[in-house]
């Protein structure tokens, strides 16, 4: 199996969760899914992988440099299996923030579908986007 095959894998899997909450959010099948740690076990495995593979003496070394400097960094993750593991972090974190603010909304009745889209595409933002989404649902609501 090529690297480019397991990277490109771990894009579409993800794809399905972040569909059933952005598509069906309130069908059973979807809660289900969703509150199941099977697809970021699946997720970290495939992390391990690349990060077991691309983790040499040097670039341990480098990544474990209390000195490490940006331009250092940049360089790391030039290297193909490097990046494919930092790119599956972000798919598995993104994709747990993603899961969480999706719970924590239907739990609150909180709208959600802009927050979980800007956490899709830009993890943080999402994640800002949800907490200042709900803090004013509580403050006008309750």
């Amino acid at each position: 199996m090529t690297l480019d095959l397991i990277f490109n894998g771990a894009n579409l899997f993800v794809l399905p969760f972040w569909g059933l909450m952005l598509i069906a959010p309130r069908w059973g099948v979807t809660r289900r899914v969703m509150t199941s740690y099977l697809p970021f076990v699946a997720l970290a495995l495939v992390y391990l992988y690349f990060f077991v593979t691309s983790l040499d003496p040097d670039t341990a070394a480098a990544f474990s440099d209390p000195q490490l400097k940006l331009a250092d960094l940049a360089q790391l993750f030039s290297q193909e299996k490097v990046m494919a593991a930092g790119w599956v972090h972000f798919l598995v974190m993104d994709l747990l923030v993603g899961r969480w603010l999706y719970l924590r909304s239907l739990d609150l009745n909180v709208w959600f579908r802009h927050s979980l889209l800007l956490c899709l595409f830009a993890g943080p933002l999402g994640l800002l986007s949800h907490i200042l989404t709900e803090t004013l649902a509580l403050k006008l609501g309750g």
